[in-house]
């Protein structure tokens, strides 16, 4: 089986980048993968073991993408067989990856990572309001998708896509990076000012609504004023954040610090994790902290009713709810029991995550329908 990628993450050119591992390990299911990364730098190409093959379209601009793929998929289909072709959206990648494909009768996949349907994405931005036009007209084109979660199934389905033709196929968490791991870097020797951290480990993007909890946090310090927040990442928002906290006169009670590898050792070190994203396709961070044994609130995204269940193991609210946050923030501040049953809880959930093996061999078997679906 030969795979053909079209594929958005500059990022797999970067030293010691996660994505290149990941490329690497799918690179061994199969005979070759090739991979097109849509790129304005000037990037090298990557081989490995003769098996992964990663070109950058090094474009002059991103108008010219389109025809940069299209050149580099030329040249790789004039001497190789490609059995599917993947993309990492249905969006511009799902274009130009359906159009290579129609033009040369290879099988294709979409796979979708976020809950694009979902209302919010549409309202966050003009381009994106394109991108849901252009997607609703793509959908109906691929063998099958891959989909990180059962909302995101759920969403197709109700667009009448056949269930069949969906693979759900949440993004692996390599649990073991949290469930041992020790505390190195310790926030509460960092700031030891506070007498209950909340942390947030999040890219500051507007879909994340981070402004969300910093709302919150006003009426959370009525009756806990010793609490803190810490937001670990960065991102457009972070000077928008910045000036809420000062506005806001936080200063003292919220931090924001760049992003760390060691993250672990933050959730294991902090006493409350919040996701207050508007969607999401799946929730790594909650995932993780989860993993890392620390009590959760998030709102009703992603993973969400499937992985963290209300109550049991995390708190779930709805979207951009600021008084729910609130009350829940406040009430697992005040109810130790509640965070522990919450933490021991969490423990269940994460033995019903695949292994990296069976995650793996998950991936593989939605390339092999989607090249056994007809049309």
């Amino acid at each position: 089986m030969n795979l053909l990628i079209i594929n958005l993450d500059k990022a797999i050119f970067s030293d010691n980048s996660a994505s290149l591992a990941r490329l690497k390990e799918y690179s061994h299911l199969v005979d070759r993968i090739f991979v097109i990364v849509w790129t304005t730098k000037k990037e090298q190409p990557i081989i490995y073991q003769d098996k992964l093959f990663i070109y950058p379209t090094n474009s002059f601009s991103r108008l010219f993408y389109f025809f940069s793929s299209f050149t580099i998929a030329r040249n790789i289909l004039r001497n190789n067989k490609i059995d599917l072709i993947f993309t990492q959206d249905p969006f511009e990648t799902g274009l130009c990856g359906w159009l290579i494909a129609r033009t040369n009768k290879i099988k294709l996949q979409f796979q979708i990572h976020g809950d694009i349907f979902s209302p919010y994405f549409k309202l966050e931005s003009f381009a994106n309001k394109l991108r849901i036009i252009l997607a609703k007209f793509l959908i109906t084109k691929p063998d099958n998708f891959r989909v990180v979660s059962q909302r995101v199934k759920q969403s197709l389905v109700k667009l009448k896509i056949p269930k069949e033709k969906i693979f759900v196929l949440p993004i692996f968490t390599d649990i073991n990076k949290f469930i041992p791991a020790t505390i190195k870097n310790n926030l509460k020797n960092k700031y030891p000012q506070f007498n209950f951290l909340i942390l947030m480990a999040s890219r500051l993007s507007p879909e994340k609504n981070i402004t969300l909890a910093i709302k919150a946090m006003p009426n959370v310090l009525k009756n806990n004023p010793e609490a803190g927040l810490i937001i670990v990442g960065s991102g457009p928002e972070e000077k928008d954040i910045i000036k809420l906290i000062k506005k806001l006169k936080l200063q003292k009670n919220i931090y924001l610090e760049a992003w760390t590898d060691d993250i672990a050792s933050y959730y294991k070190s902090s006493d409350l994790f919040l996701l207050t994203s508007n969607y999401e396709g799946w929730g790594l961070t909650a995932v993780e902290a989860t993993a890392a044994g620390c009590p959760i609130i998030m709102t009703d995204v992603g993973c969400a009713n499937e992985f963290i269940v209300n109550n049991k193991n995390g708190i779930i609210i709805p979207v951009d709810d600021q008084k729910a946050l609130e009350n829940s923030i406040a009430n697992l501040i005040q109810d130790e029991n509640l965070r522990n049953r919450l933490s021991e809880n969490a423990k269940e959930a994460i033995k019903k995550l695949p292994i990296k093996a069976e995650a793996l061999e998950l991936y593989k078997k939605s390339w092999k329908e989607a090249m056994n679906k007809t049309k």
